[in-house]
Formats: C-alpha cells, structure tokens, sequence
C-alpha cells in the first residue's frame, strides 16, 4: 500500500516541508537532485513535487494521498480534502491593499463596481460579496502589485508575510480575507482505505510539531532537594525522578521545558544544589 505526498516544487514553504518530512522519520534518499517523484526511507511511502498552487487539486482527485500546501490556496481551490495538522509555518495573509494616495483606506470605502485584480478571485470576491460589496474581479497571474499603478485595478488583493513589499510598492493594507499557514491535507478516500499509513505520518508530524521551542533539561540532585526542583521544573506532566546508583542519595530529574524558559529554569535548579545539568535538543515528542 503506497502513500504518495505531494509536496510544494519550489518557493518559500518548499524547504521546510523537507525538513519537516525529514525530522518526521520520513527523509528522502535523494536530497541533492530535486526530481519530479522522490523515494524516502520507507518504502511504502514516496514524494512527488508540483507547484504550491496545484497541491490542493491533486490531493482532491487522489493523484497524491498527502499534501502539503497554504490554506490560502486550499480555500481557494475549494478543495475537496480533509484538513490534518496546521504545520505552523509558512504563515501569511491574503489582504485588500490600495495605493497610498487612494481614498480607500478601510473596507467600507470600496465603492460598489471597484476593480481588484488579484491571483485570488474566488476567495476576494466571496470576503468582498458577504461584506456585500459587488466588485469586478481582473485575475493576474503575477505582478499584482502594479495593477492599481497602470490603471488595470483600484486596488489589488495579494499575499503579505511582513507588508514589507506593500509599503515599498506605496501600498496600503485595506482589510485582511484570510490568514494562511501551510497545512498537512489527505485525500478523504485515501483516508478511509489507507488509514493506518497515514495516521502514522500524521503521529509523526505532530511529534515534530509538538517539540518545537522545547527542550529537555537533566540533571542530578540531592534527593531532600527533591519537592525544591519539581517546584522549580514546569515539565509538561511533571520531571520524571529515577536513582543514580553509583550515588546514594542522589537522584537524576529530568523535564521537558520550553525553550523560552530554560534560562531561568536552569538558574534556579543551581541555587537548588543542581549539578551536571545538560540541555537537549528534542526532535520529536509523540
């Protein structure tokens, strides 16, 4: 039973869905030369690469089981896939701009019949039509930017991360349609038939999910110490405590803590008495 994901060929989420696949368990044999179909390390489970834009199709039409690809292109498509895991990167926003001079400055100021032209009709004109403003939609494949600046559009209705490139383009954003992250879809047929594959490969996405921003702190402490460092450990369930043998008395303590709390986890288990404390990286928590 082959499970067959489809992952983005190029562009910004391109390498991080590698990575992620990678850090998963599921790495690719061949890293270097970027081809259409890749093997991985299991051999019921192989990579295709296609355009972002083309992911959500090929997942609905069962050409690929798995997907990974932005929400934006998914709602878009109005794909018929089922939603697995927000994989928390990737993340940007599919908003209204207009030229900084333009009288358009909130959402209420389009004007009933405005031209926006966009790589995103369906998801624009939909926010624009429940807000109950009829617009004419020119769809454009790239530089959108532009369009208000050659007279094609009034205002545009594009991608931003930062606003960065708005700004240096003098545009201003107007309202926000969607926030968008890159998503882990299935084919909901492939679902039902392959179910088990796939919950495995979703078991060990989330792992990785899960232990972004954490690590593992260890140590070894006195045990009369030992109500002091459960107090001064925030473990997800608790540090697990186990006998040093060479040591009476001495127990070693270990907790999963997050990242931005080591610092100060680490300074306290000192003035505890905490000796020998390492800080680990965690690949993976399931």
């Amino acid at each position: 039973m082959e499970i067959k994901i489809a992952l983005p060929s190029k562009g910004r989420i391109s390498d991080p869905a590698v990575k992620l696949l990678s850090k998963a368990g599921i790495g690719l044999k061949d890293t270097v030369n970027r081809r259409l179909f890749a093997e991985t390390y299991d051999d019921q489970i192989s990579v295709m690469f296609t355009r972002a834009a083309d992911i959500p199709e090929f997942v609905a039409d069962g050409a690929a089981d798995l997907g990974m690809t932005g929400m934006d292109l998914i709602e878009e498509k109005e794909a018929r896939v089922k939603v697995l895991e927000d994989l928390n990167f990737g993340r940007s926003k599919l908003v209204l701009a207009a030229p900084e001079e333009s009288e358009i400055k909130k959402l209420s100021d389009i004007k009933p019949g405005s031209i926006v032209a966009t790589e995103f009709p369906n998801l624009t004109e939909k926010y624009l039509k429940t807000n109950g403003i009829p617009v004419k939609i020119v769809e454009l494949s790239g530089s959108t930017e532009i369009a208000p600046f050659i007279g094609v559009s009034d205002l545009i209705a594009d991608l931003t991360s930062t606003g960065t490139t708005l700004k240096m383009n003098h545009l201003q954003i107007v309202d926000t349609i969607l926030e968008s992250s890159v998503h882990l879809i299935t084919n909901p047929d492939s679902y039902q038939e392959k179910n088990e594959k796939i919950e495995e490969i979703r078991t060990g996405v989330r792992g990785v999910l899960d232990a972004e921003g954490k690590k593992l702190v260890m140590m070894n402490v006195d045990e009369e110490a030992l109500d002091e460092v459960k107090h001064a450990m925030p473990g997800m369930t608790g540090p697990t405590v186990s006998q040093v043998l060479s040591n009476t008395g001495v127990v070693a303590v270990h907790a999963v803590v997050n990242e931005d709390e080591v610092f100060q986890v680490v300074n306290r288990l000192k003035k505890i008495g905490a000796r020998d404390i390492l800080v680990v990286p965690i690949e993976r928590i399931i």
